[in-house]
């Protein structure tokens, strides 16, 4: 199976933290934090990649390269802004096969991924999103659960408890069917899983793993400090 990273993002509101690059590419202890992604896929047994760039793309292109290690790179490239939606529909038509696991290119999230394909292949889903629970929160807005299906996305408001959506999926390619008649740039948060919950059905892998999303200034310098207890198991 090949996965998606999407990594078109401008990193706005890490300008003055990061230098002049593609947010995916900011500095994580001396490499940038796709690389950790990357990585990490690769040790979760994927040999191919598909890279959804657009900002300031050659750099992440001089950088990776067709192979990183032992991972093939094919590149798929924004001309014009998609949004995430947008970026999702794109990269499915280099999909070779008729799954795909697609990621956010600025958070990182540990899950096992063989077990989340056995739950996306036993819920014979269309859609399989991870979910990671969470307590005192307000940065995130809550994915509401009625047993193993997700029935709605609530905006962003203080929780004591909740899930939320770690930005890691499994779908099935034949989503773009839901796609195909929305124009670009589009989110697919915002326009295809918030309006079409109901008859999308996805359903929630619930994984407890450590969970990281630099989007924030906070957070990036957070990532500083836990990606090396990360390498060696101690962080969750």
């Amino acid at each position: 199976m090949e996965a998606i990273i999407l990594a078109g993002g401008f990193g706005t509101r890490l300008q003055g933290v990061i230098n002049d690059v593609p947010k995916p590419m900011a500095d994580i202890n001396g490499k940038p934090f796709l690389s950790y992604l990357i990585e990490y896929l690769s040790n979760q047994g994927l040999n191919k990649i598909l890279l959804s760039i657009g900002y300031k793309n050659q750099i992440i292109r001089n950088y990776f390269g067709p192979r990183y290690k032992n991972t093939e790179i094919e590149y798929v490239i924004e001309n014009e802004p998609l949004g995430t939606g947008g970026a999702v529909k794109e990269s499915l038509k280099h999909v070779q096969g008729d799954d795909a696991i697609v990621l956010n290119g600025d958070s990182y999230f540990n899950v096992e991924l063989k077990e989340m394909l056995n739950f996306y292949h036993a819920h014979n889903a269309l859609l399989t999103i991870a979910v990671k629970p969470m307590r005192n929160f307000d940065r995130y807005g809550t994915v509401i659960l009625k047993e193993d299906k997700i029935i709605d996305f609530q905006e962003k408001t203080f929780k004591k408890f909740g899930y939320i959506n770690g930005g890691v999926y499994i779908m099935n390619k034949s989503i773009s069917d839901y796609f195909a008649h929305i124009s670009d740039p589009f989110s697919f948060e915002a326009d295809i899983l918030g309006k079409k919950v109901d008859t999308l059905q996805p359903v929630a892998f619930i994984n407890d793993g450590y969970f990281i999303d630099i989007g924030i200034p906070e957070d990036y310098e957070r990532a500083q400090q836990e990606f090396d207890k990360l390498a060696m198991g101690e962080t969750r």
